[in-house]
Parts: structure tokens; C-alpha cells; sequence
């Protein structure tokens, strides 16, 4: 049986249909509802041959035995954010399923192919997002933090995963399942505007953006806004305001890549008739080379300080997060591309500013890779979430084409091991 891309176009729109609302997909992880996508996933798989096993930390793998337990991988997630798009998650699964009739068609693969749909990538209902991929890498080191987590309705992280038959403590033994992995393969709308403003329907991802996450605390004194002149206030919004206009200008001397954000502002007492007394900001950066990122937090830091002298304020700064630049397999970059142009006139190359599963596995050590789809207007997590349909199709060509290169490659790998 060939491969048919216009399938999973059709199937996403079935999962669409069933899963969401007027207002878009509803299918948060650790609810009723995204159980019923997995079930429905497990019934497109079904046709395959796969062997079905959910890990410890509720991933669901399906897994096609080949001639070598050499593992390629194919992954994605079904759980979405509150009123999401059709296409977030969904599109990566859905798409390797494809994959998987295709190889399973032709007979016993020459190595095994696994498809992996990640519990939680979204961390919608409790905040915490790659939950089941940061389990199977390893890298989930926070279980007191996550034992802590509610949800807007008060129940426990650990109470709602032993709904669903995973148990917190022993959510790392999920580790195991990438000890055969020779190589992970993603795709993944691209959710920003790049590829549609150069007018390209793929391209291949360079790896995943290291974050730099702060408070930024300004301190001043509060004081009446009728009787205090202005040059006589100690104004915490002064050093904030300045801090947000700086950070514009850091990116910019940055370069391409760089991204820094303020993403909130709480002032105190904020009431109109007194000058601020403090200002906490929210300040995300973000830049694929370290060097760089950590070049661009410097500046802020050292902006910060100008400001609190030249305002008669003070600063402080406490890290709330952060995570090292993920950089993709060179190999599988190249054989990305040319998976790409075998199916489309050109490609181009791009990191990628959210995280994804992939960053987990490779930061695991599994060589990695993943493909993009054109986004219309960039828009994502949101019902107007969209790409064209012919853009789709030409993305599962892509994943398939890709699949069939590193298969061979894993395959070559291991003989001459």
C-alpha cells in the first residue's frame, strides 16, 4: 500500500471533529477527553502490526519489530492546550501513523520503527510541560516540585496521573524505552511566520532555543502622586518601563534569533494616586547560540543597574528558569533537507523558539531532528491555528522520505558496527 498524505488530513480533521468544540481542540492531557484521542489513535494504529505498551510515565508506544532492535523513532503528542488548533501535537502522530502503514506494508523493516505519542507536552492542566519525554530522557529531576502541582480546580499532579494509571514516583523508569533509540524524528507546524514570509511550505529544524526566565524586582518608595515633583520620586515603574524599551534594542544588536520578552508587570500599591513603590517583571530571553543568550542576559543586568542609579532605586534579579540551547544531529539535518527538496523545490533552515519533545530526547542523547510545516499568520494554541492542506500532504511526504533515509541509515550504521 502506498502512502497516502491525504489521509492524515482527513484523519486530523476526524480527531478535530471529535475531540473539539466551537472554540477548538479540548484535548488536555490527564482528562477524559484525551484519553478518548489515544483510544481512537490506537485504533488507526491497529491495522499496522505494531505491539502496543504505555510506559511509566503514560507515553504510548507502538512499536513495528524489525530485523535489529536498532530503534528509529518517530514521536509527537495528541494533548493539546484549551481551546487549541486541529494541527498542534496532533499533526506529528497522526502523520507517523502514516508512516508506519507504509513501512509495514513493504514487509519486516530492516531495523525496528517506533511511533511514541508523549503524555503531557502541553502541561496545560498543571504547568508542567514535556512531562512524559523529560521522564523517558531522564531529565525530569523536580519530583517534589511536581508533587506539589494542582490544577485550577485543586486536584494533585499525582492524584490525577493515578487516574490514569501512572504513578509519580516511578515515572522515570520510563527511561528504558530509549535504550535501543538510534534516532528521533519529529514534525511539527511551525507556529511562527518565517517559512510563510519566505513563501516555503517545509523546513528543517536546527534544534530548540536555550531560555533565560527572571523576575526582575524594582524597588522605590511610595509617595503621593499630587505632592511629590518629579524630580524628588523614587518611581520602581521608571527602572521597569526602561528595562522593557532596552531589551527591544538588545535583540536587535543580537541579531537574528535573539527574541527577549517582558511578559508581565505587577506593580505595588498600584493605586493612581501613589508613585510605585515596586515593580516585578517578567523578563524571557531566548537565542539558539549560549554564548549569545548568555551575552544578552549580561546586558539586561548591567542596563538594570544604570537605571536603578540614575533613578535612586534598587534591583533585583532571581532566576526563575532556564535551559541550555538544544542543537539537532548534523547528519539528520542534511538528510532532512534533502528529504525535503525530493518532495518540494527548496528548504530552509531555522531553530526553533518553543520547546518540543525532540529537545528532551536529544538532550538524552538520541540524534534528532525535526521538520517544520508552514503556519498561515504564525498563529498557534488557537482555534485560527492553521496550514494549508497541500502543505500537509507535502509534510507527510517529507516524514516519510526521512523516515526511509535514517532507516537506511541506522541500518548501515549497525552492520558496520
Amino acid at each position: 500500500m502506498p502512502l497516502q498524505p491525504r489521509r492524515t488530513v482527513d484523519e486530523l480533521r476526524e480527531l478535530q471533529e471529535s475531540t473539539g468544540d466551537e472554540n477548538g481542540a479540548q484535548r488536555v492531557a490527564w482528562t477524559e477527553t484525551w484519553e478518548r484521542a489515544r483510544e481512537w489513535l490506537r485504533g488507526k494504529v491497529a491495522g499496522t502490526g505494531a505491539e502496543e505498551t504505555v510506559d511509566a510515565a503514560g507515553n504510548q508506544w507502538f512499536t513495528l519489530r524489525g530485523a535489529s532492535d536498532r530503534a528509529v523513532l518517530i514521536g509527537g503528542h495528541i494533548d493539546s492546550v484549551p481551546n487549541g488548533g486541529w494541527l498542534d501535537g496532533a499533526l506529528n502522530v497522526v502523520a507517523g501513523v502514516e508512516v508506519l502503514r507504509r513501512i509495514a506494508e513493504e514487509g519486516k523493516p530492516p531495523v525496528t520503527v517506533r511511533l511514541v505519542n508523549w503524555a503531557d507536552e502541553e502541561g496545560a492542566r498543571f504547568g508542567r510541560s514535556l512531562f512524559g519525554s523529560s521522564a523517558a530522557a531522564g531529565s525530569m529531576a523536580d519530583q517534589e516540585e511536581l508533587r506539589a502541582r494542582k490544577d485550577a480546580a485543586g486536584i494533585a499532579l499525582p492524584d490525577a496521573l493515578r487516574q490514569h494509571g501512572v504513578d509519580l514516583d516511578s515515572a522515570l523508569d520510563a527511561r528504558s524505552e530509549l535504550a535501543g533509540a538510534s534516532a528521533y524524528l519529529e514534525l511539527h507546524i511551525e507556529q511562527g511566520p518565517v517559512l510563510e514570509s519566505l513563501d516555503l511550505p517545509l523546513g528543517v529544524v536546527l534544534g530548540t532555543f536555550g531560555v533565560e526566565r527572571h523576575q526582575v524586582t524594582f524597588r522605590g518608595q511610595a509617595a503621593h502622586a499630587g505632592s511629590t515633583p518629579m524630580d524628588k520620586r523614587r518611581d520602581a515603574l521608571a527602572g521597569a518601563a526602561r528595562l522593557e524599551l532596552e531589551i527591544r534594542e538588545i535583540a536587535k544588536r543580537t541579531g537574528a534569533g535573539a527574541v527577549c520578552t517582558m511578559g508581565g508587570v505587577v506593580t505595588k500599591p498600584g493605586i493612581v494616586t501613589s508613585v510605585v513603590e515596586t515593580a516585578e517583571c517578567l523578563l524571557d530571553q531566548r537565542h539558539l547560540d549560549a554564548a549569545k543568550l548568555a551575552g544578552m542576559l549580561d546586558e539586561a543586568k548591567r542596563a538594570s543597574e544604570q537605571y536603578t542609579r540614575d533613578e535612586d532605586i534598587e534591583v533585583e534579579w532571581e532566576r526563575i528558569w532556564n535551559i541550555e540551547p538544544i542543537l539537532f544531529d548534523e547528519g539528520l539535518i542534511e538528510l532532512a533537507e534533502e528529504s525535503i527538496r525530493e518532495v518540494t523545490s527548496d528548504s530552509h533552515r531555522l531553530p526553533s523558539g518553543p520547546l518540543h519533545d525532540a529537545a528532551e530526547v536529544a538532550r538524552a542523547g538520541v540524534p534528532t531532528v525535526m521538520l517544520f510545516v508552514q503556519s498561515l499568520r504564525g498563529l498557534s494554541h488557537t482555534k485560527l491555528e492553521d496550514t494549508r492542506e497541500e502543505h500537509l500532504e507535502l509534510a507527510v511526504q517529507a516524514l516519510d522520505e526521512l523516515a526511509s533515509k535514517t532507516i537506511e541509515r541506522v541500518r548501515s550504521a549497525g552492520e558496520a558496527g
